[in-house]
């Protein structure tokens, strides 16, 4: 391109040679990895900007939901109140968590080898040059560089790129279980938890009119599970590379430059067509609390346990709700049982209205 540049004939490399003037006779074993790292904190901005995206609309649903009162489960069976606000704002606590780990995992890439040509003893690299090149980069790039303190170790390991990829994996794992949570507390509508509406993505069953399916939220599961694969082959790579040099660097970047851009478009679709129109189903939340004997937990603390017990047994066995039993036996008033079963005083630390 030079010789083109220049008016000069292709392969005149007697005037521009791509070795001896572009190269300079040293090593692409320091460029090739350097430019991974810079391209995936490039790409990682916008990874980490979807992220943020998803976190800051569930925190705004943390908000909007904080006296939706429901129940929570444990092995999948009813354990005690907690309000929809917690469990949206438990999400994006999550998700930031994984932003953290990410930021972390692509701060620690900042260390280049550049310099260090074929295995990282310098060898054909002026000293001047290793002095400069990660302030030059730093201004190219916009972000910050640091020559890295042993670049042997910086060219024959790449367990950074392992970090990078397992905070993904690590940030995917926590989006599919939210996923499988919004599934769940959708699922039905007749003959399922029902606490969520979400909204309708697709024209519905081929089959079975009026079933519509919870698509978006599969979306990011099936990319998820994909940037879990990927990492499993960046592990293999990482861990497969001989001696001075990791030859297994391609097959890194393919996987974690896709499982980027994957990420970026689930978590961005996720957002956009599921959570910004997700719907509470009030009334269903307060039909799953009302039927369930896990309030009576909450009771523990103002009439003992062998009673709650005794009041738990007689619910489970006739089907009637805790509430009603306890305005019958005249075991509180339904002032003081409305006070005791408030979302804040089930919802909050500590014994409120005792």
């Amino acid at each position: 391109r030079a010789l083109e540049i220049t008016g000069q004939a292709k392969g005149r490399y007697d005037i521009i040679s791509p070795n001896n003037h572009g190269n300079m006779a040293q090593s692409t074993n320091d460029t090739f990895p350097t430019a991974i790292k810079v391209c995936l904190r490039q790409k990682g901005k916008k990874l980490l900007a979807a992220l943020d995206y998803l976190a800051t609309e569930l925190e705004n649903k943390s908000e909007e939901y904080k006296d939706i009162l429901k129940m929570a489960r444990t092995h999948l069976q009813d354990a005690v109140p907690i309000t929809l606000g917690q469990e949206m704002g438990s999400y994006a606590s999550a998700v930031r968590r994984g932003m953290r780990r990410i930021s972390h995992a692509l701060d620690e890439i900042r260390y280049i080898n550049m310099g260090g040509t074929a295995v990282g003893t310098g060898l054909n690299a002026e000293p001047a040059y290793l002095a400069v090149i990660a302030d030059k980069l730093s201004e190219v790039t916009g972000e910050q560089w640091e020559e890295a303190a042993n670049l042997i170790d910086a060219t024959n390991n790449t367990d950074g790129f392992a970090d990078v990829s397992a905070a993904m994996k690590n940030t995917a794992l926590v989006l599919i279980k939210m996923a499988n949570d919004f599934r769940l507390m959708a699922s039905g509508p007749r003959d399922g938890f029902y606490e969520l509406k979400l909204p309708m993505r697709q024209p519905g069953s081929s089959i079975m009119p009026g079933k519509v399916n919870p698509v978006i939220a599969e979306v990011l599961n099936q990319t998820c599970y994909q940037v879990v694969g990927n990492d499993l082959a960046v592990s293999l790579a990482v861990e497969n590379g001989q001696f001075e040099l990791n030859v297994m660097e391609p097959v890194m970047a393919f996987n974690m430059f896709n499982s980027m851009k994957f990420l970026t478009n689930a978590v961005n679709g996720f957002v956009d067509k599921l959570l910004k129109d997700l719907e509470p189903n009030r009334q269903q939340c307060q039909h799953w609390l009302d039927r369930s004997v896990g309030v009576v937990t909450a009771l523990l603390p103002h009439i003992g346990y062998e009673q709650s017990a005794q009041l738990a047994k007689e619910a489970y066995s006739s089907g009637r709700p805790i509430r009603e039993i306890i305005l019958e036996k005249g075991i509180m008033s339904e002032e003081r049982l409305n006070e005791v079963m408030s979302p804040m005083a089930m919802t909050s630390p500590g014994i409120v209205g005792q």
